[in-house]
């Protein structure tokens, strides 16, 4: 028998949700174990011991919205596996929801096919990074190679490349320090070295300078 997957779904919107749920039950090896409504509905209802493997996760929310939830979701059940839903595709909004924790974005007008692939991708991967979302992350970054006028790789040294690739990946720096022989605060130098030459300031903009580099392919 197939492992089932279960998926949690939050979003204000009833009639979209449950429409939503009728589609993911209709998925080999996913279930809906319940709905909620906002974040502060879902902080009531999950079950510390029956955590679902992904949520889905509306960005525009009232009470309580998809970044606030998201950020305490990964603060307090990190193993849980986030994947935004929403129907805003500006740079503003996917940056925040990459920097609370999800480890995915897609539209809510997607095909159901690139649903079921983001969802797979997060199971089998730990992330889901789709064209459209590559593309306006890249655009945050995108004058450095420009200003600079040389390769933007050429400042790094193997190590670096290493960590960087690594980062691109859902294991804490904690995981990567582990990986790579080193102690968590050789990481957090790596990291920060990283940021000042590349002249970045979060994970998800050295996830996007790999992607756009071919240090790193999705």
């Amino acid at each position: 028998m197939k492992e089932l997957f279960k998926v949690v779904l939050v979003d204000d919107h009833a009639l979209l949700r449950n429409g939503l749920a009728r589609l993911v039950e209709g998925f080999d090896q996913y279930q809906v174990i319940f709905e909620a409504n906002n974040g502060k509905e879902l902080m009531n209802m999950i079950d510390p011991l029956n955590l679902p493997d992904i949520v889905l996760m509306d960005f525009n929310m009232p009470e309580m919205d998809g970044c606030a939830t998201t950020s305490w979701l990964k603060r307090h059940y990190p193993d849980v596996k986030i994947l935004a839903l929403s129907m805003y595709d500006t740079e503003n909004a996917i940056i925040r929801m990459f920097k609370a924790g999800v480890r995915g974005y897609v539209m809510k007008y997607a095909d159901p096919k690139d649903l079921r692939t983001a969802m797979d991708a997060l199971i089998q991967k730990g992330y889901y990074y789709s064209e459209l979302v590559t593309g306006r992350l890249i655009h945050t970054i995108n004058g450095y190679e420009e200003e600079e006028g040389r390769n933007p790789i050429s400042v790094l040294n193997d190590r670096e490349i290493e960590f960087l690739q690594y980062a691109c990946t859902e294991m804490t720096y904690k995981e990567i320090a582990g990986r790579m022989f080193l102690s968590p605060r050789t990481i957090d130098g790596y990291r920060d070295t990283l940021f000042e030459k590349l002249r970045l300031k979060t994970r998800v903009g050295l996830v996007t300078f790999a992607i756009r580099n071919g240090i790193f392919s999705v």
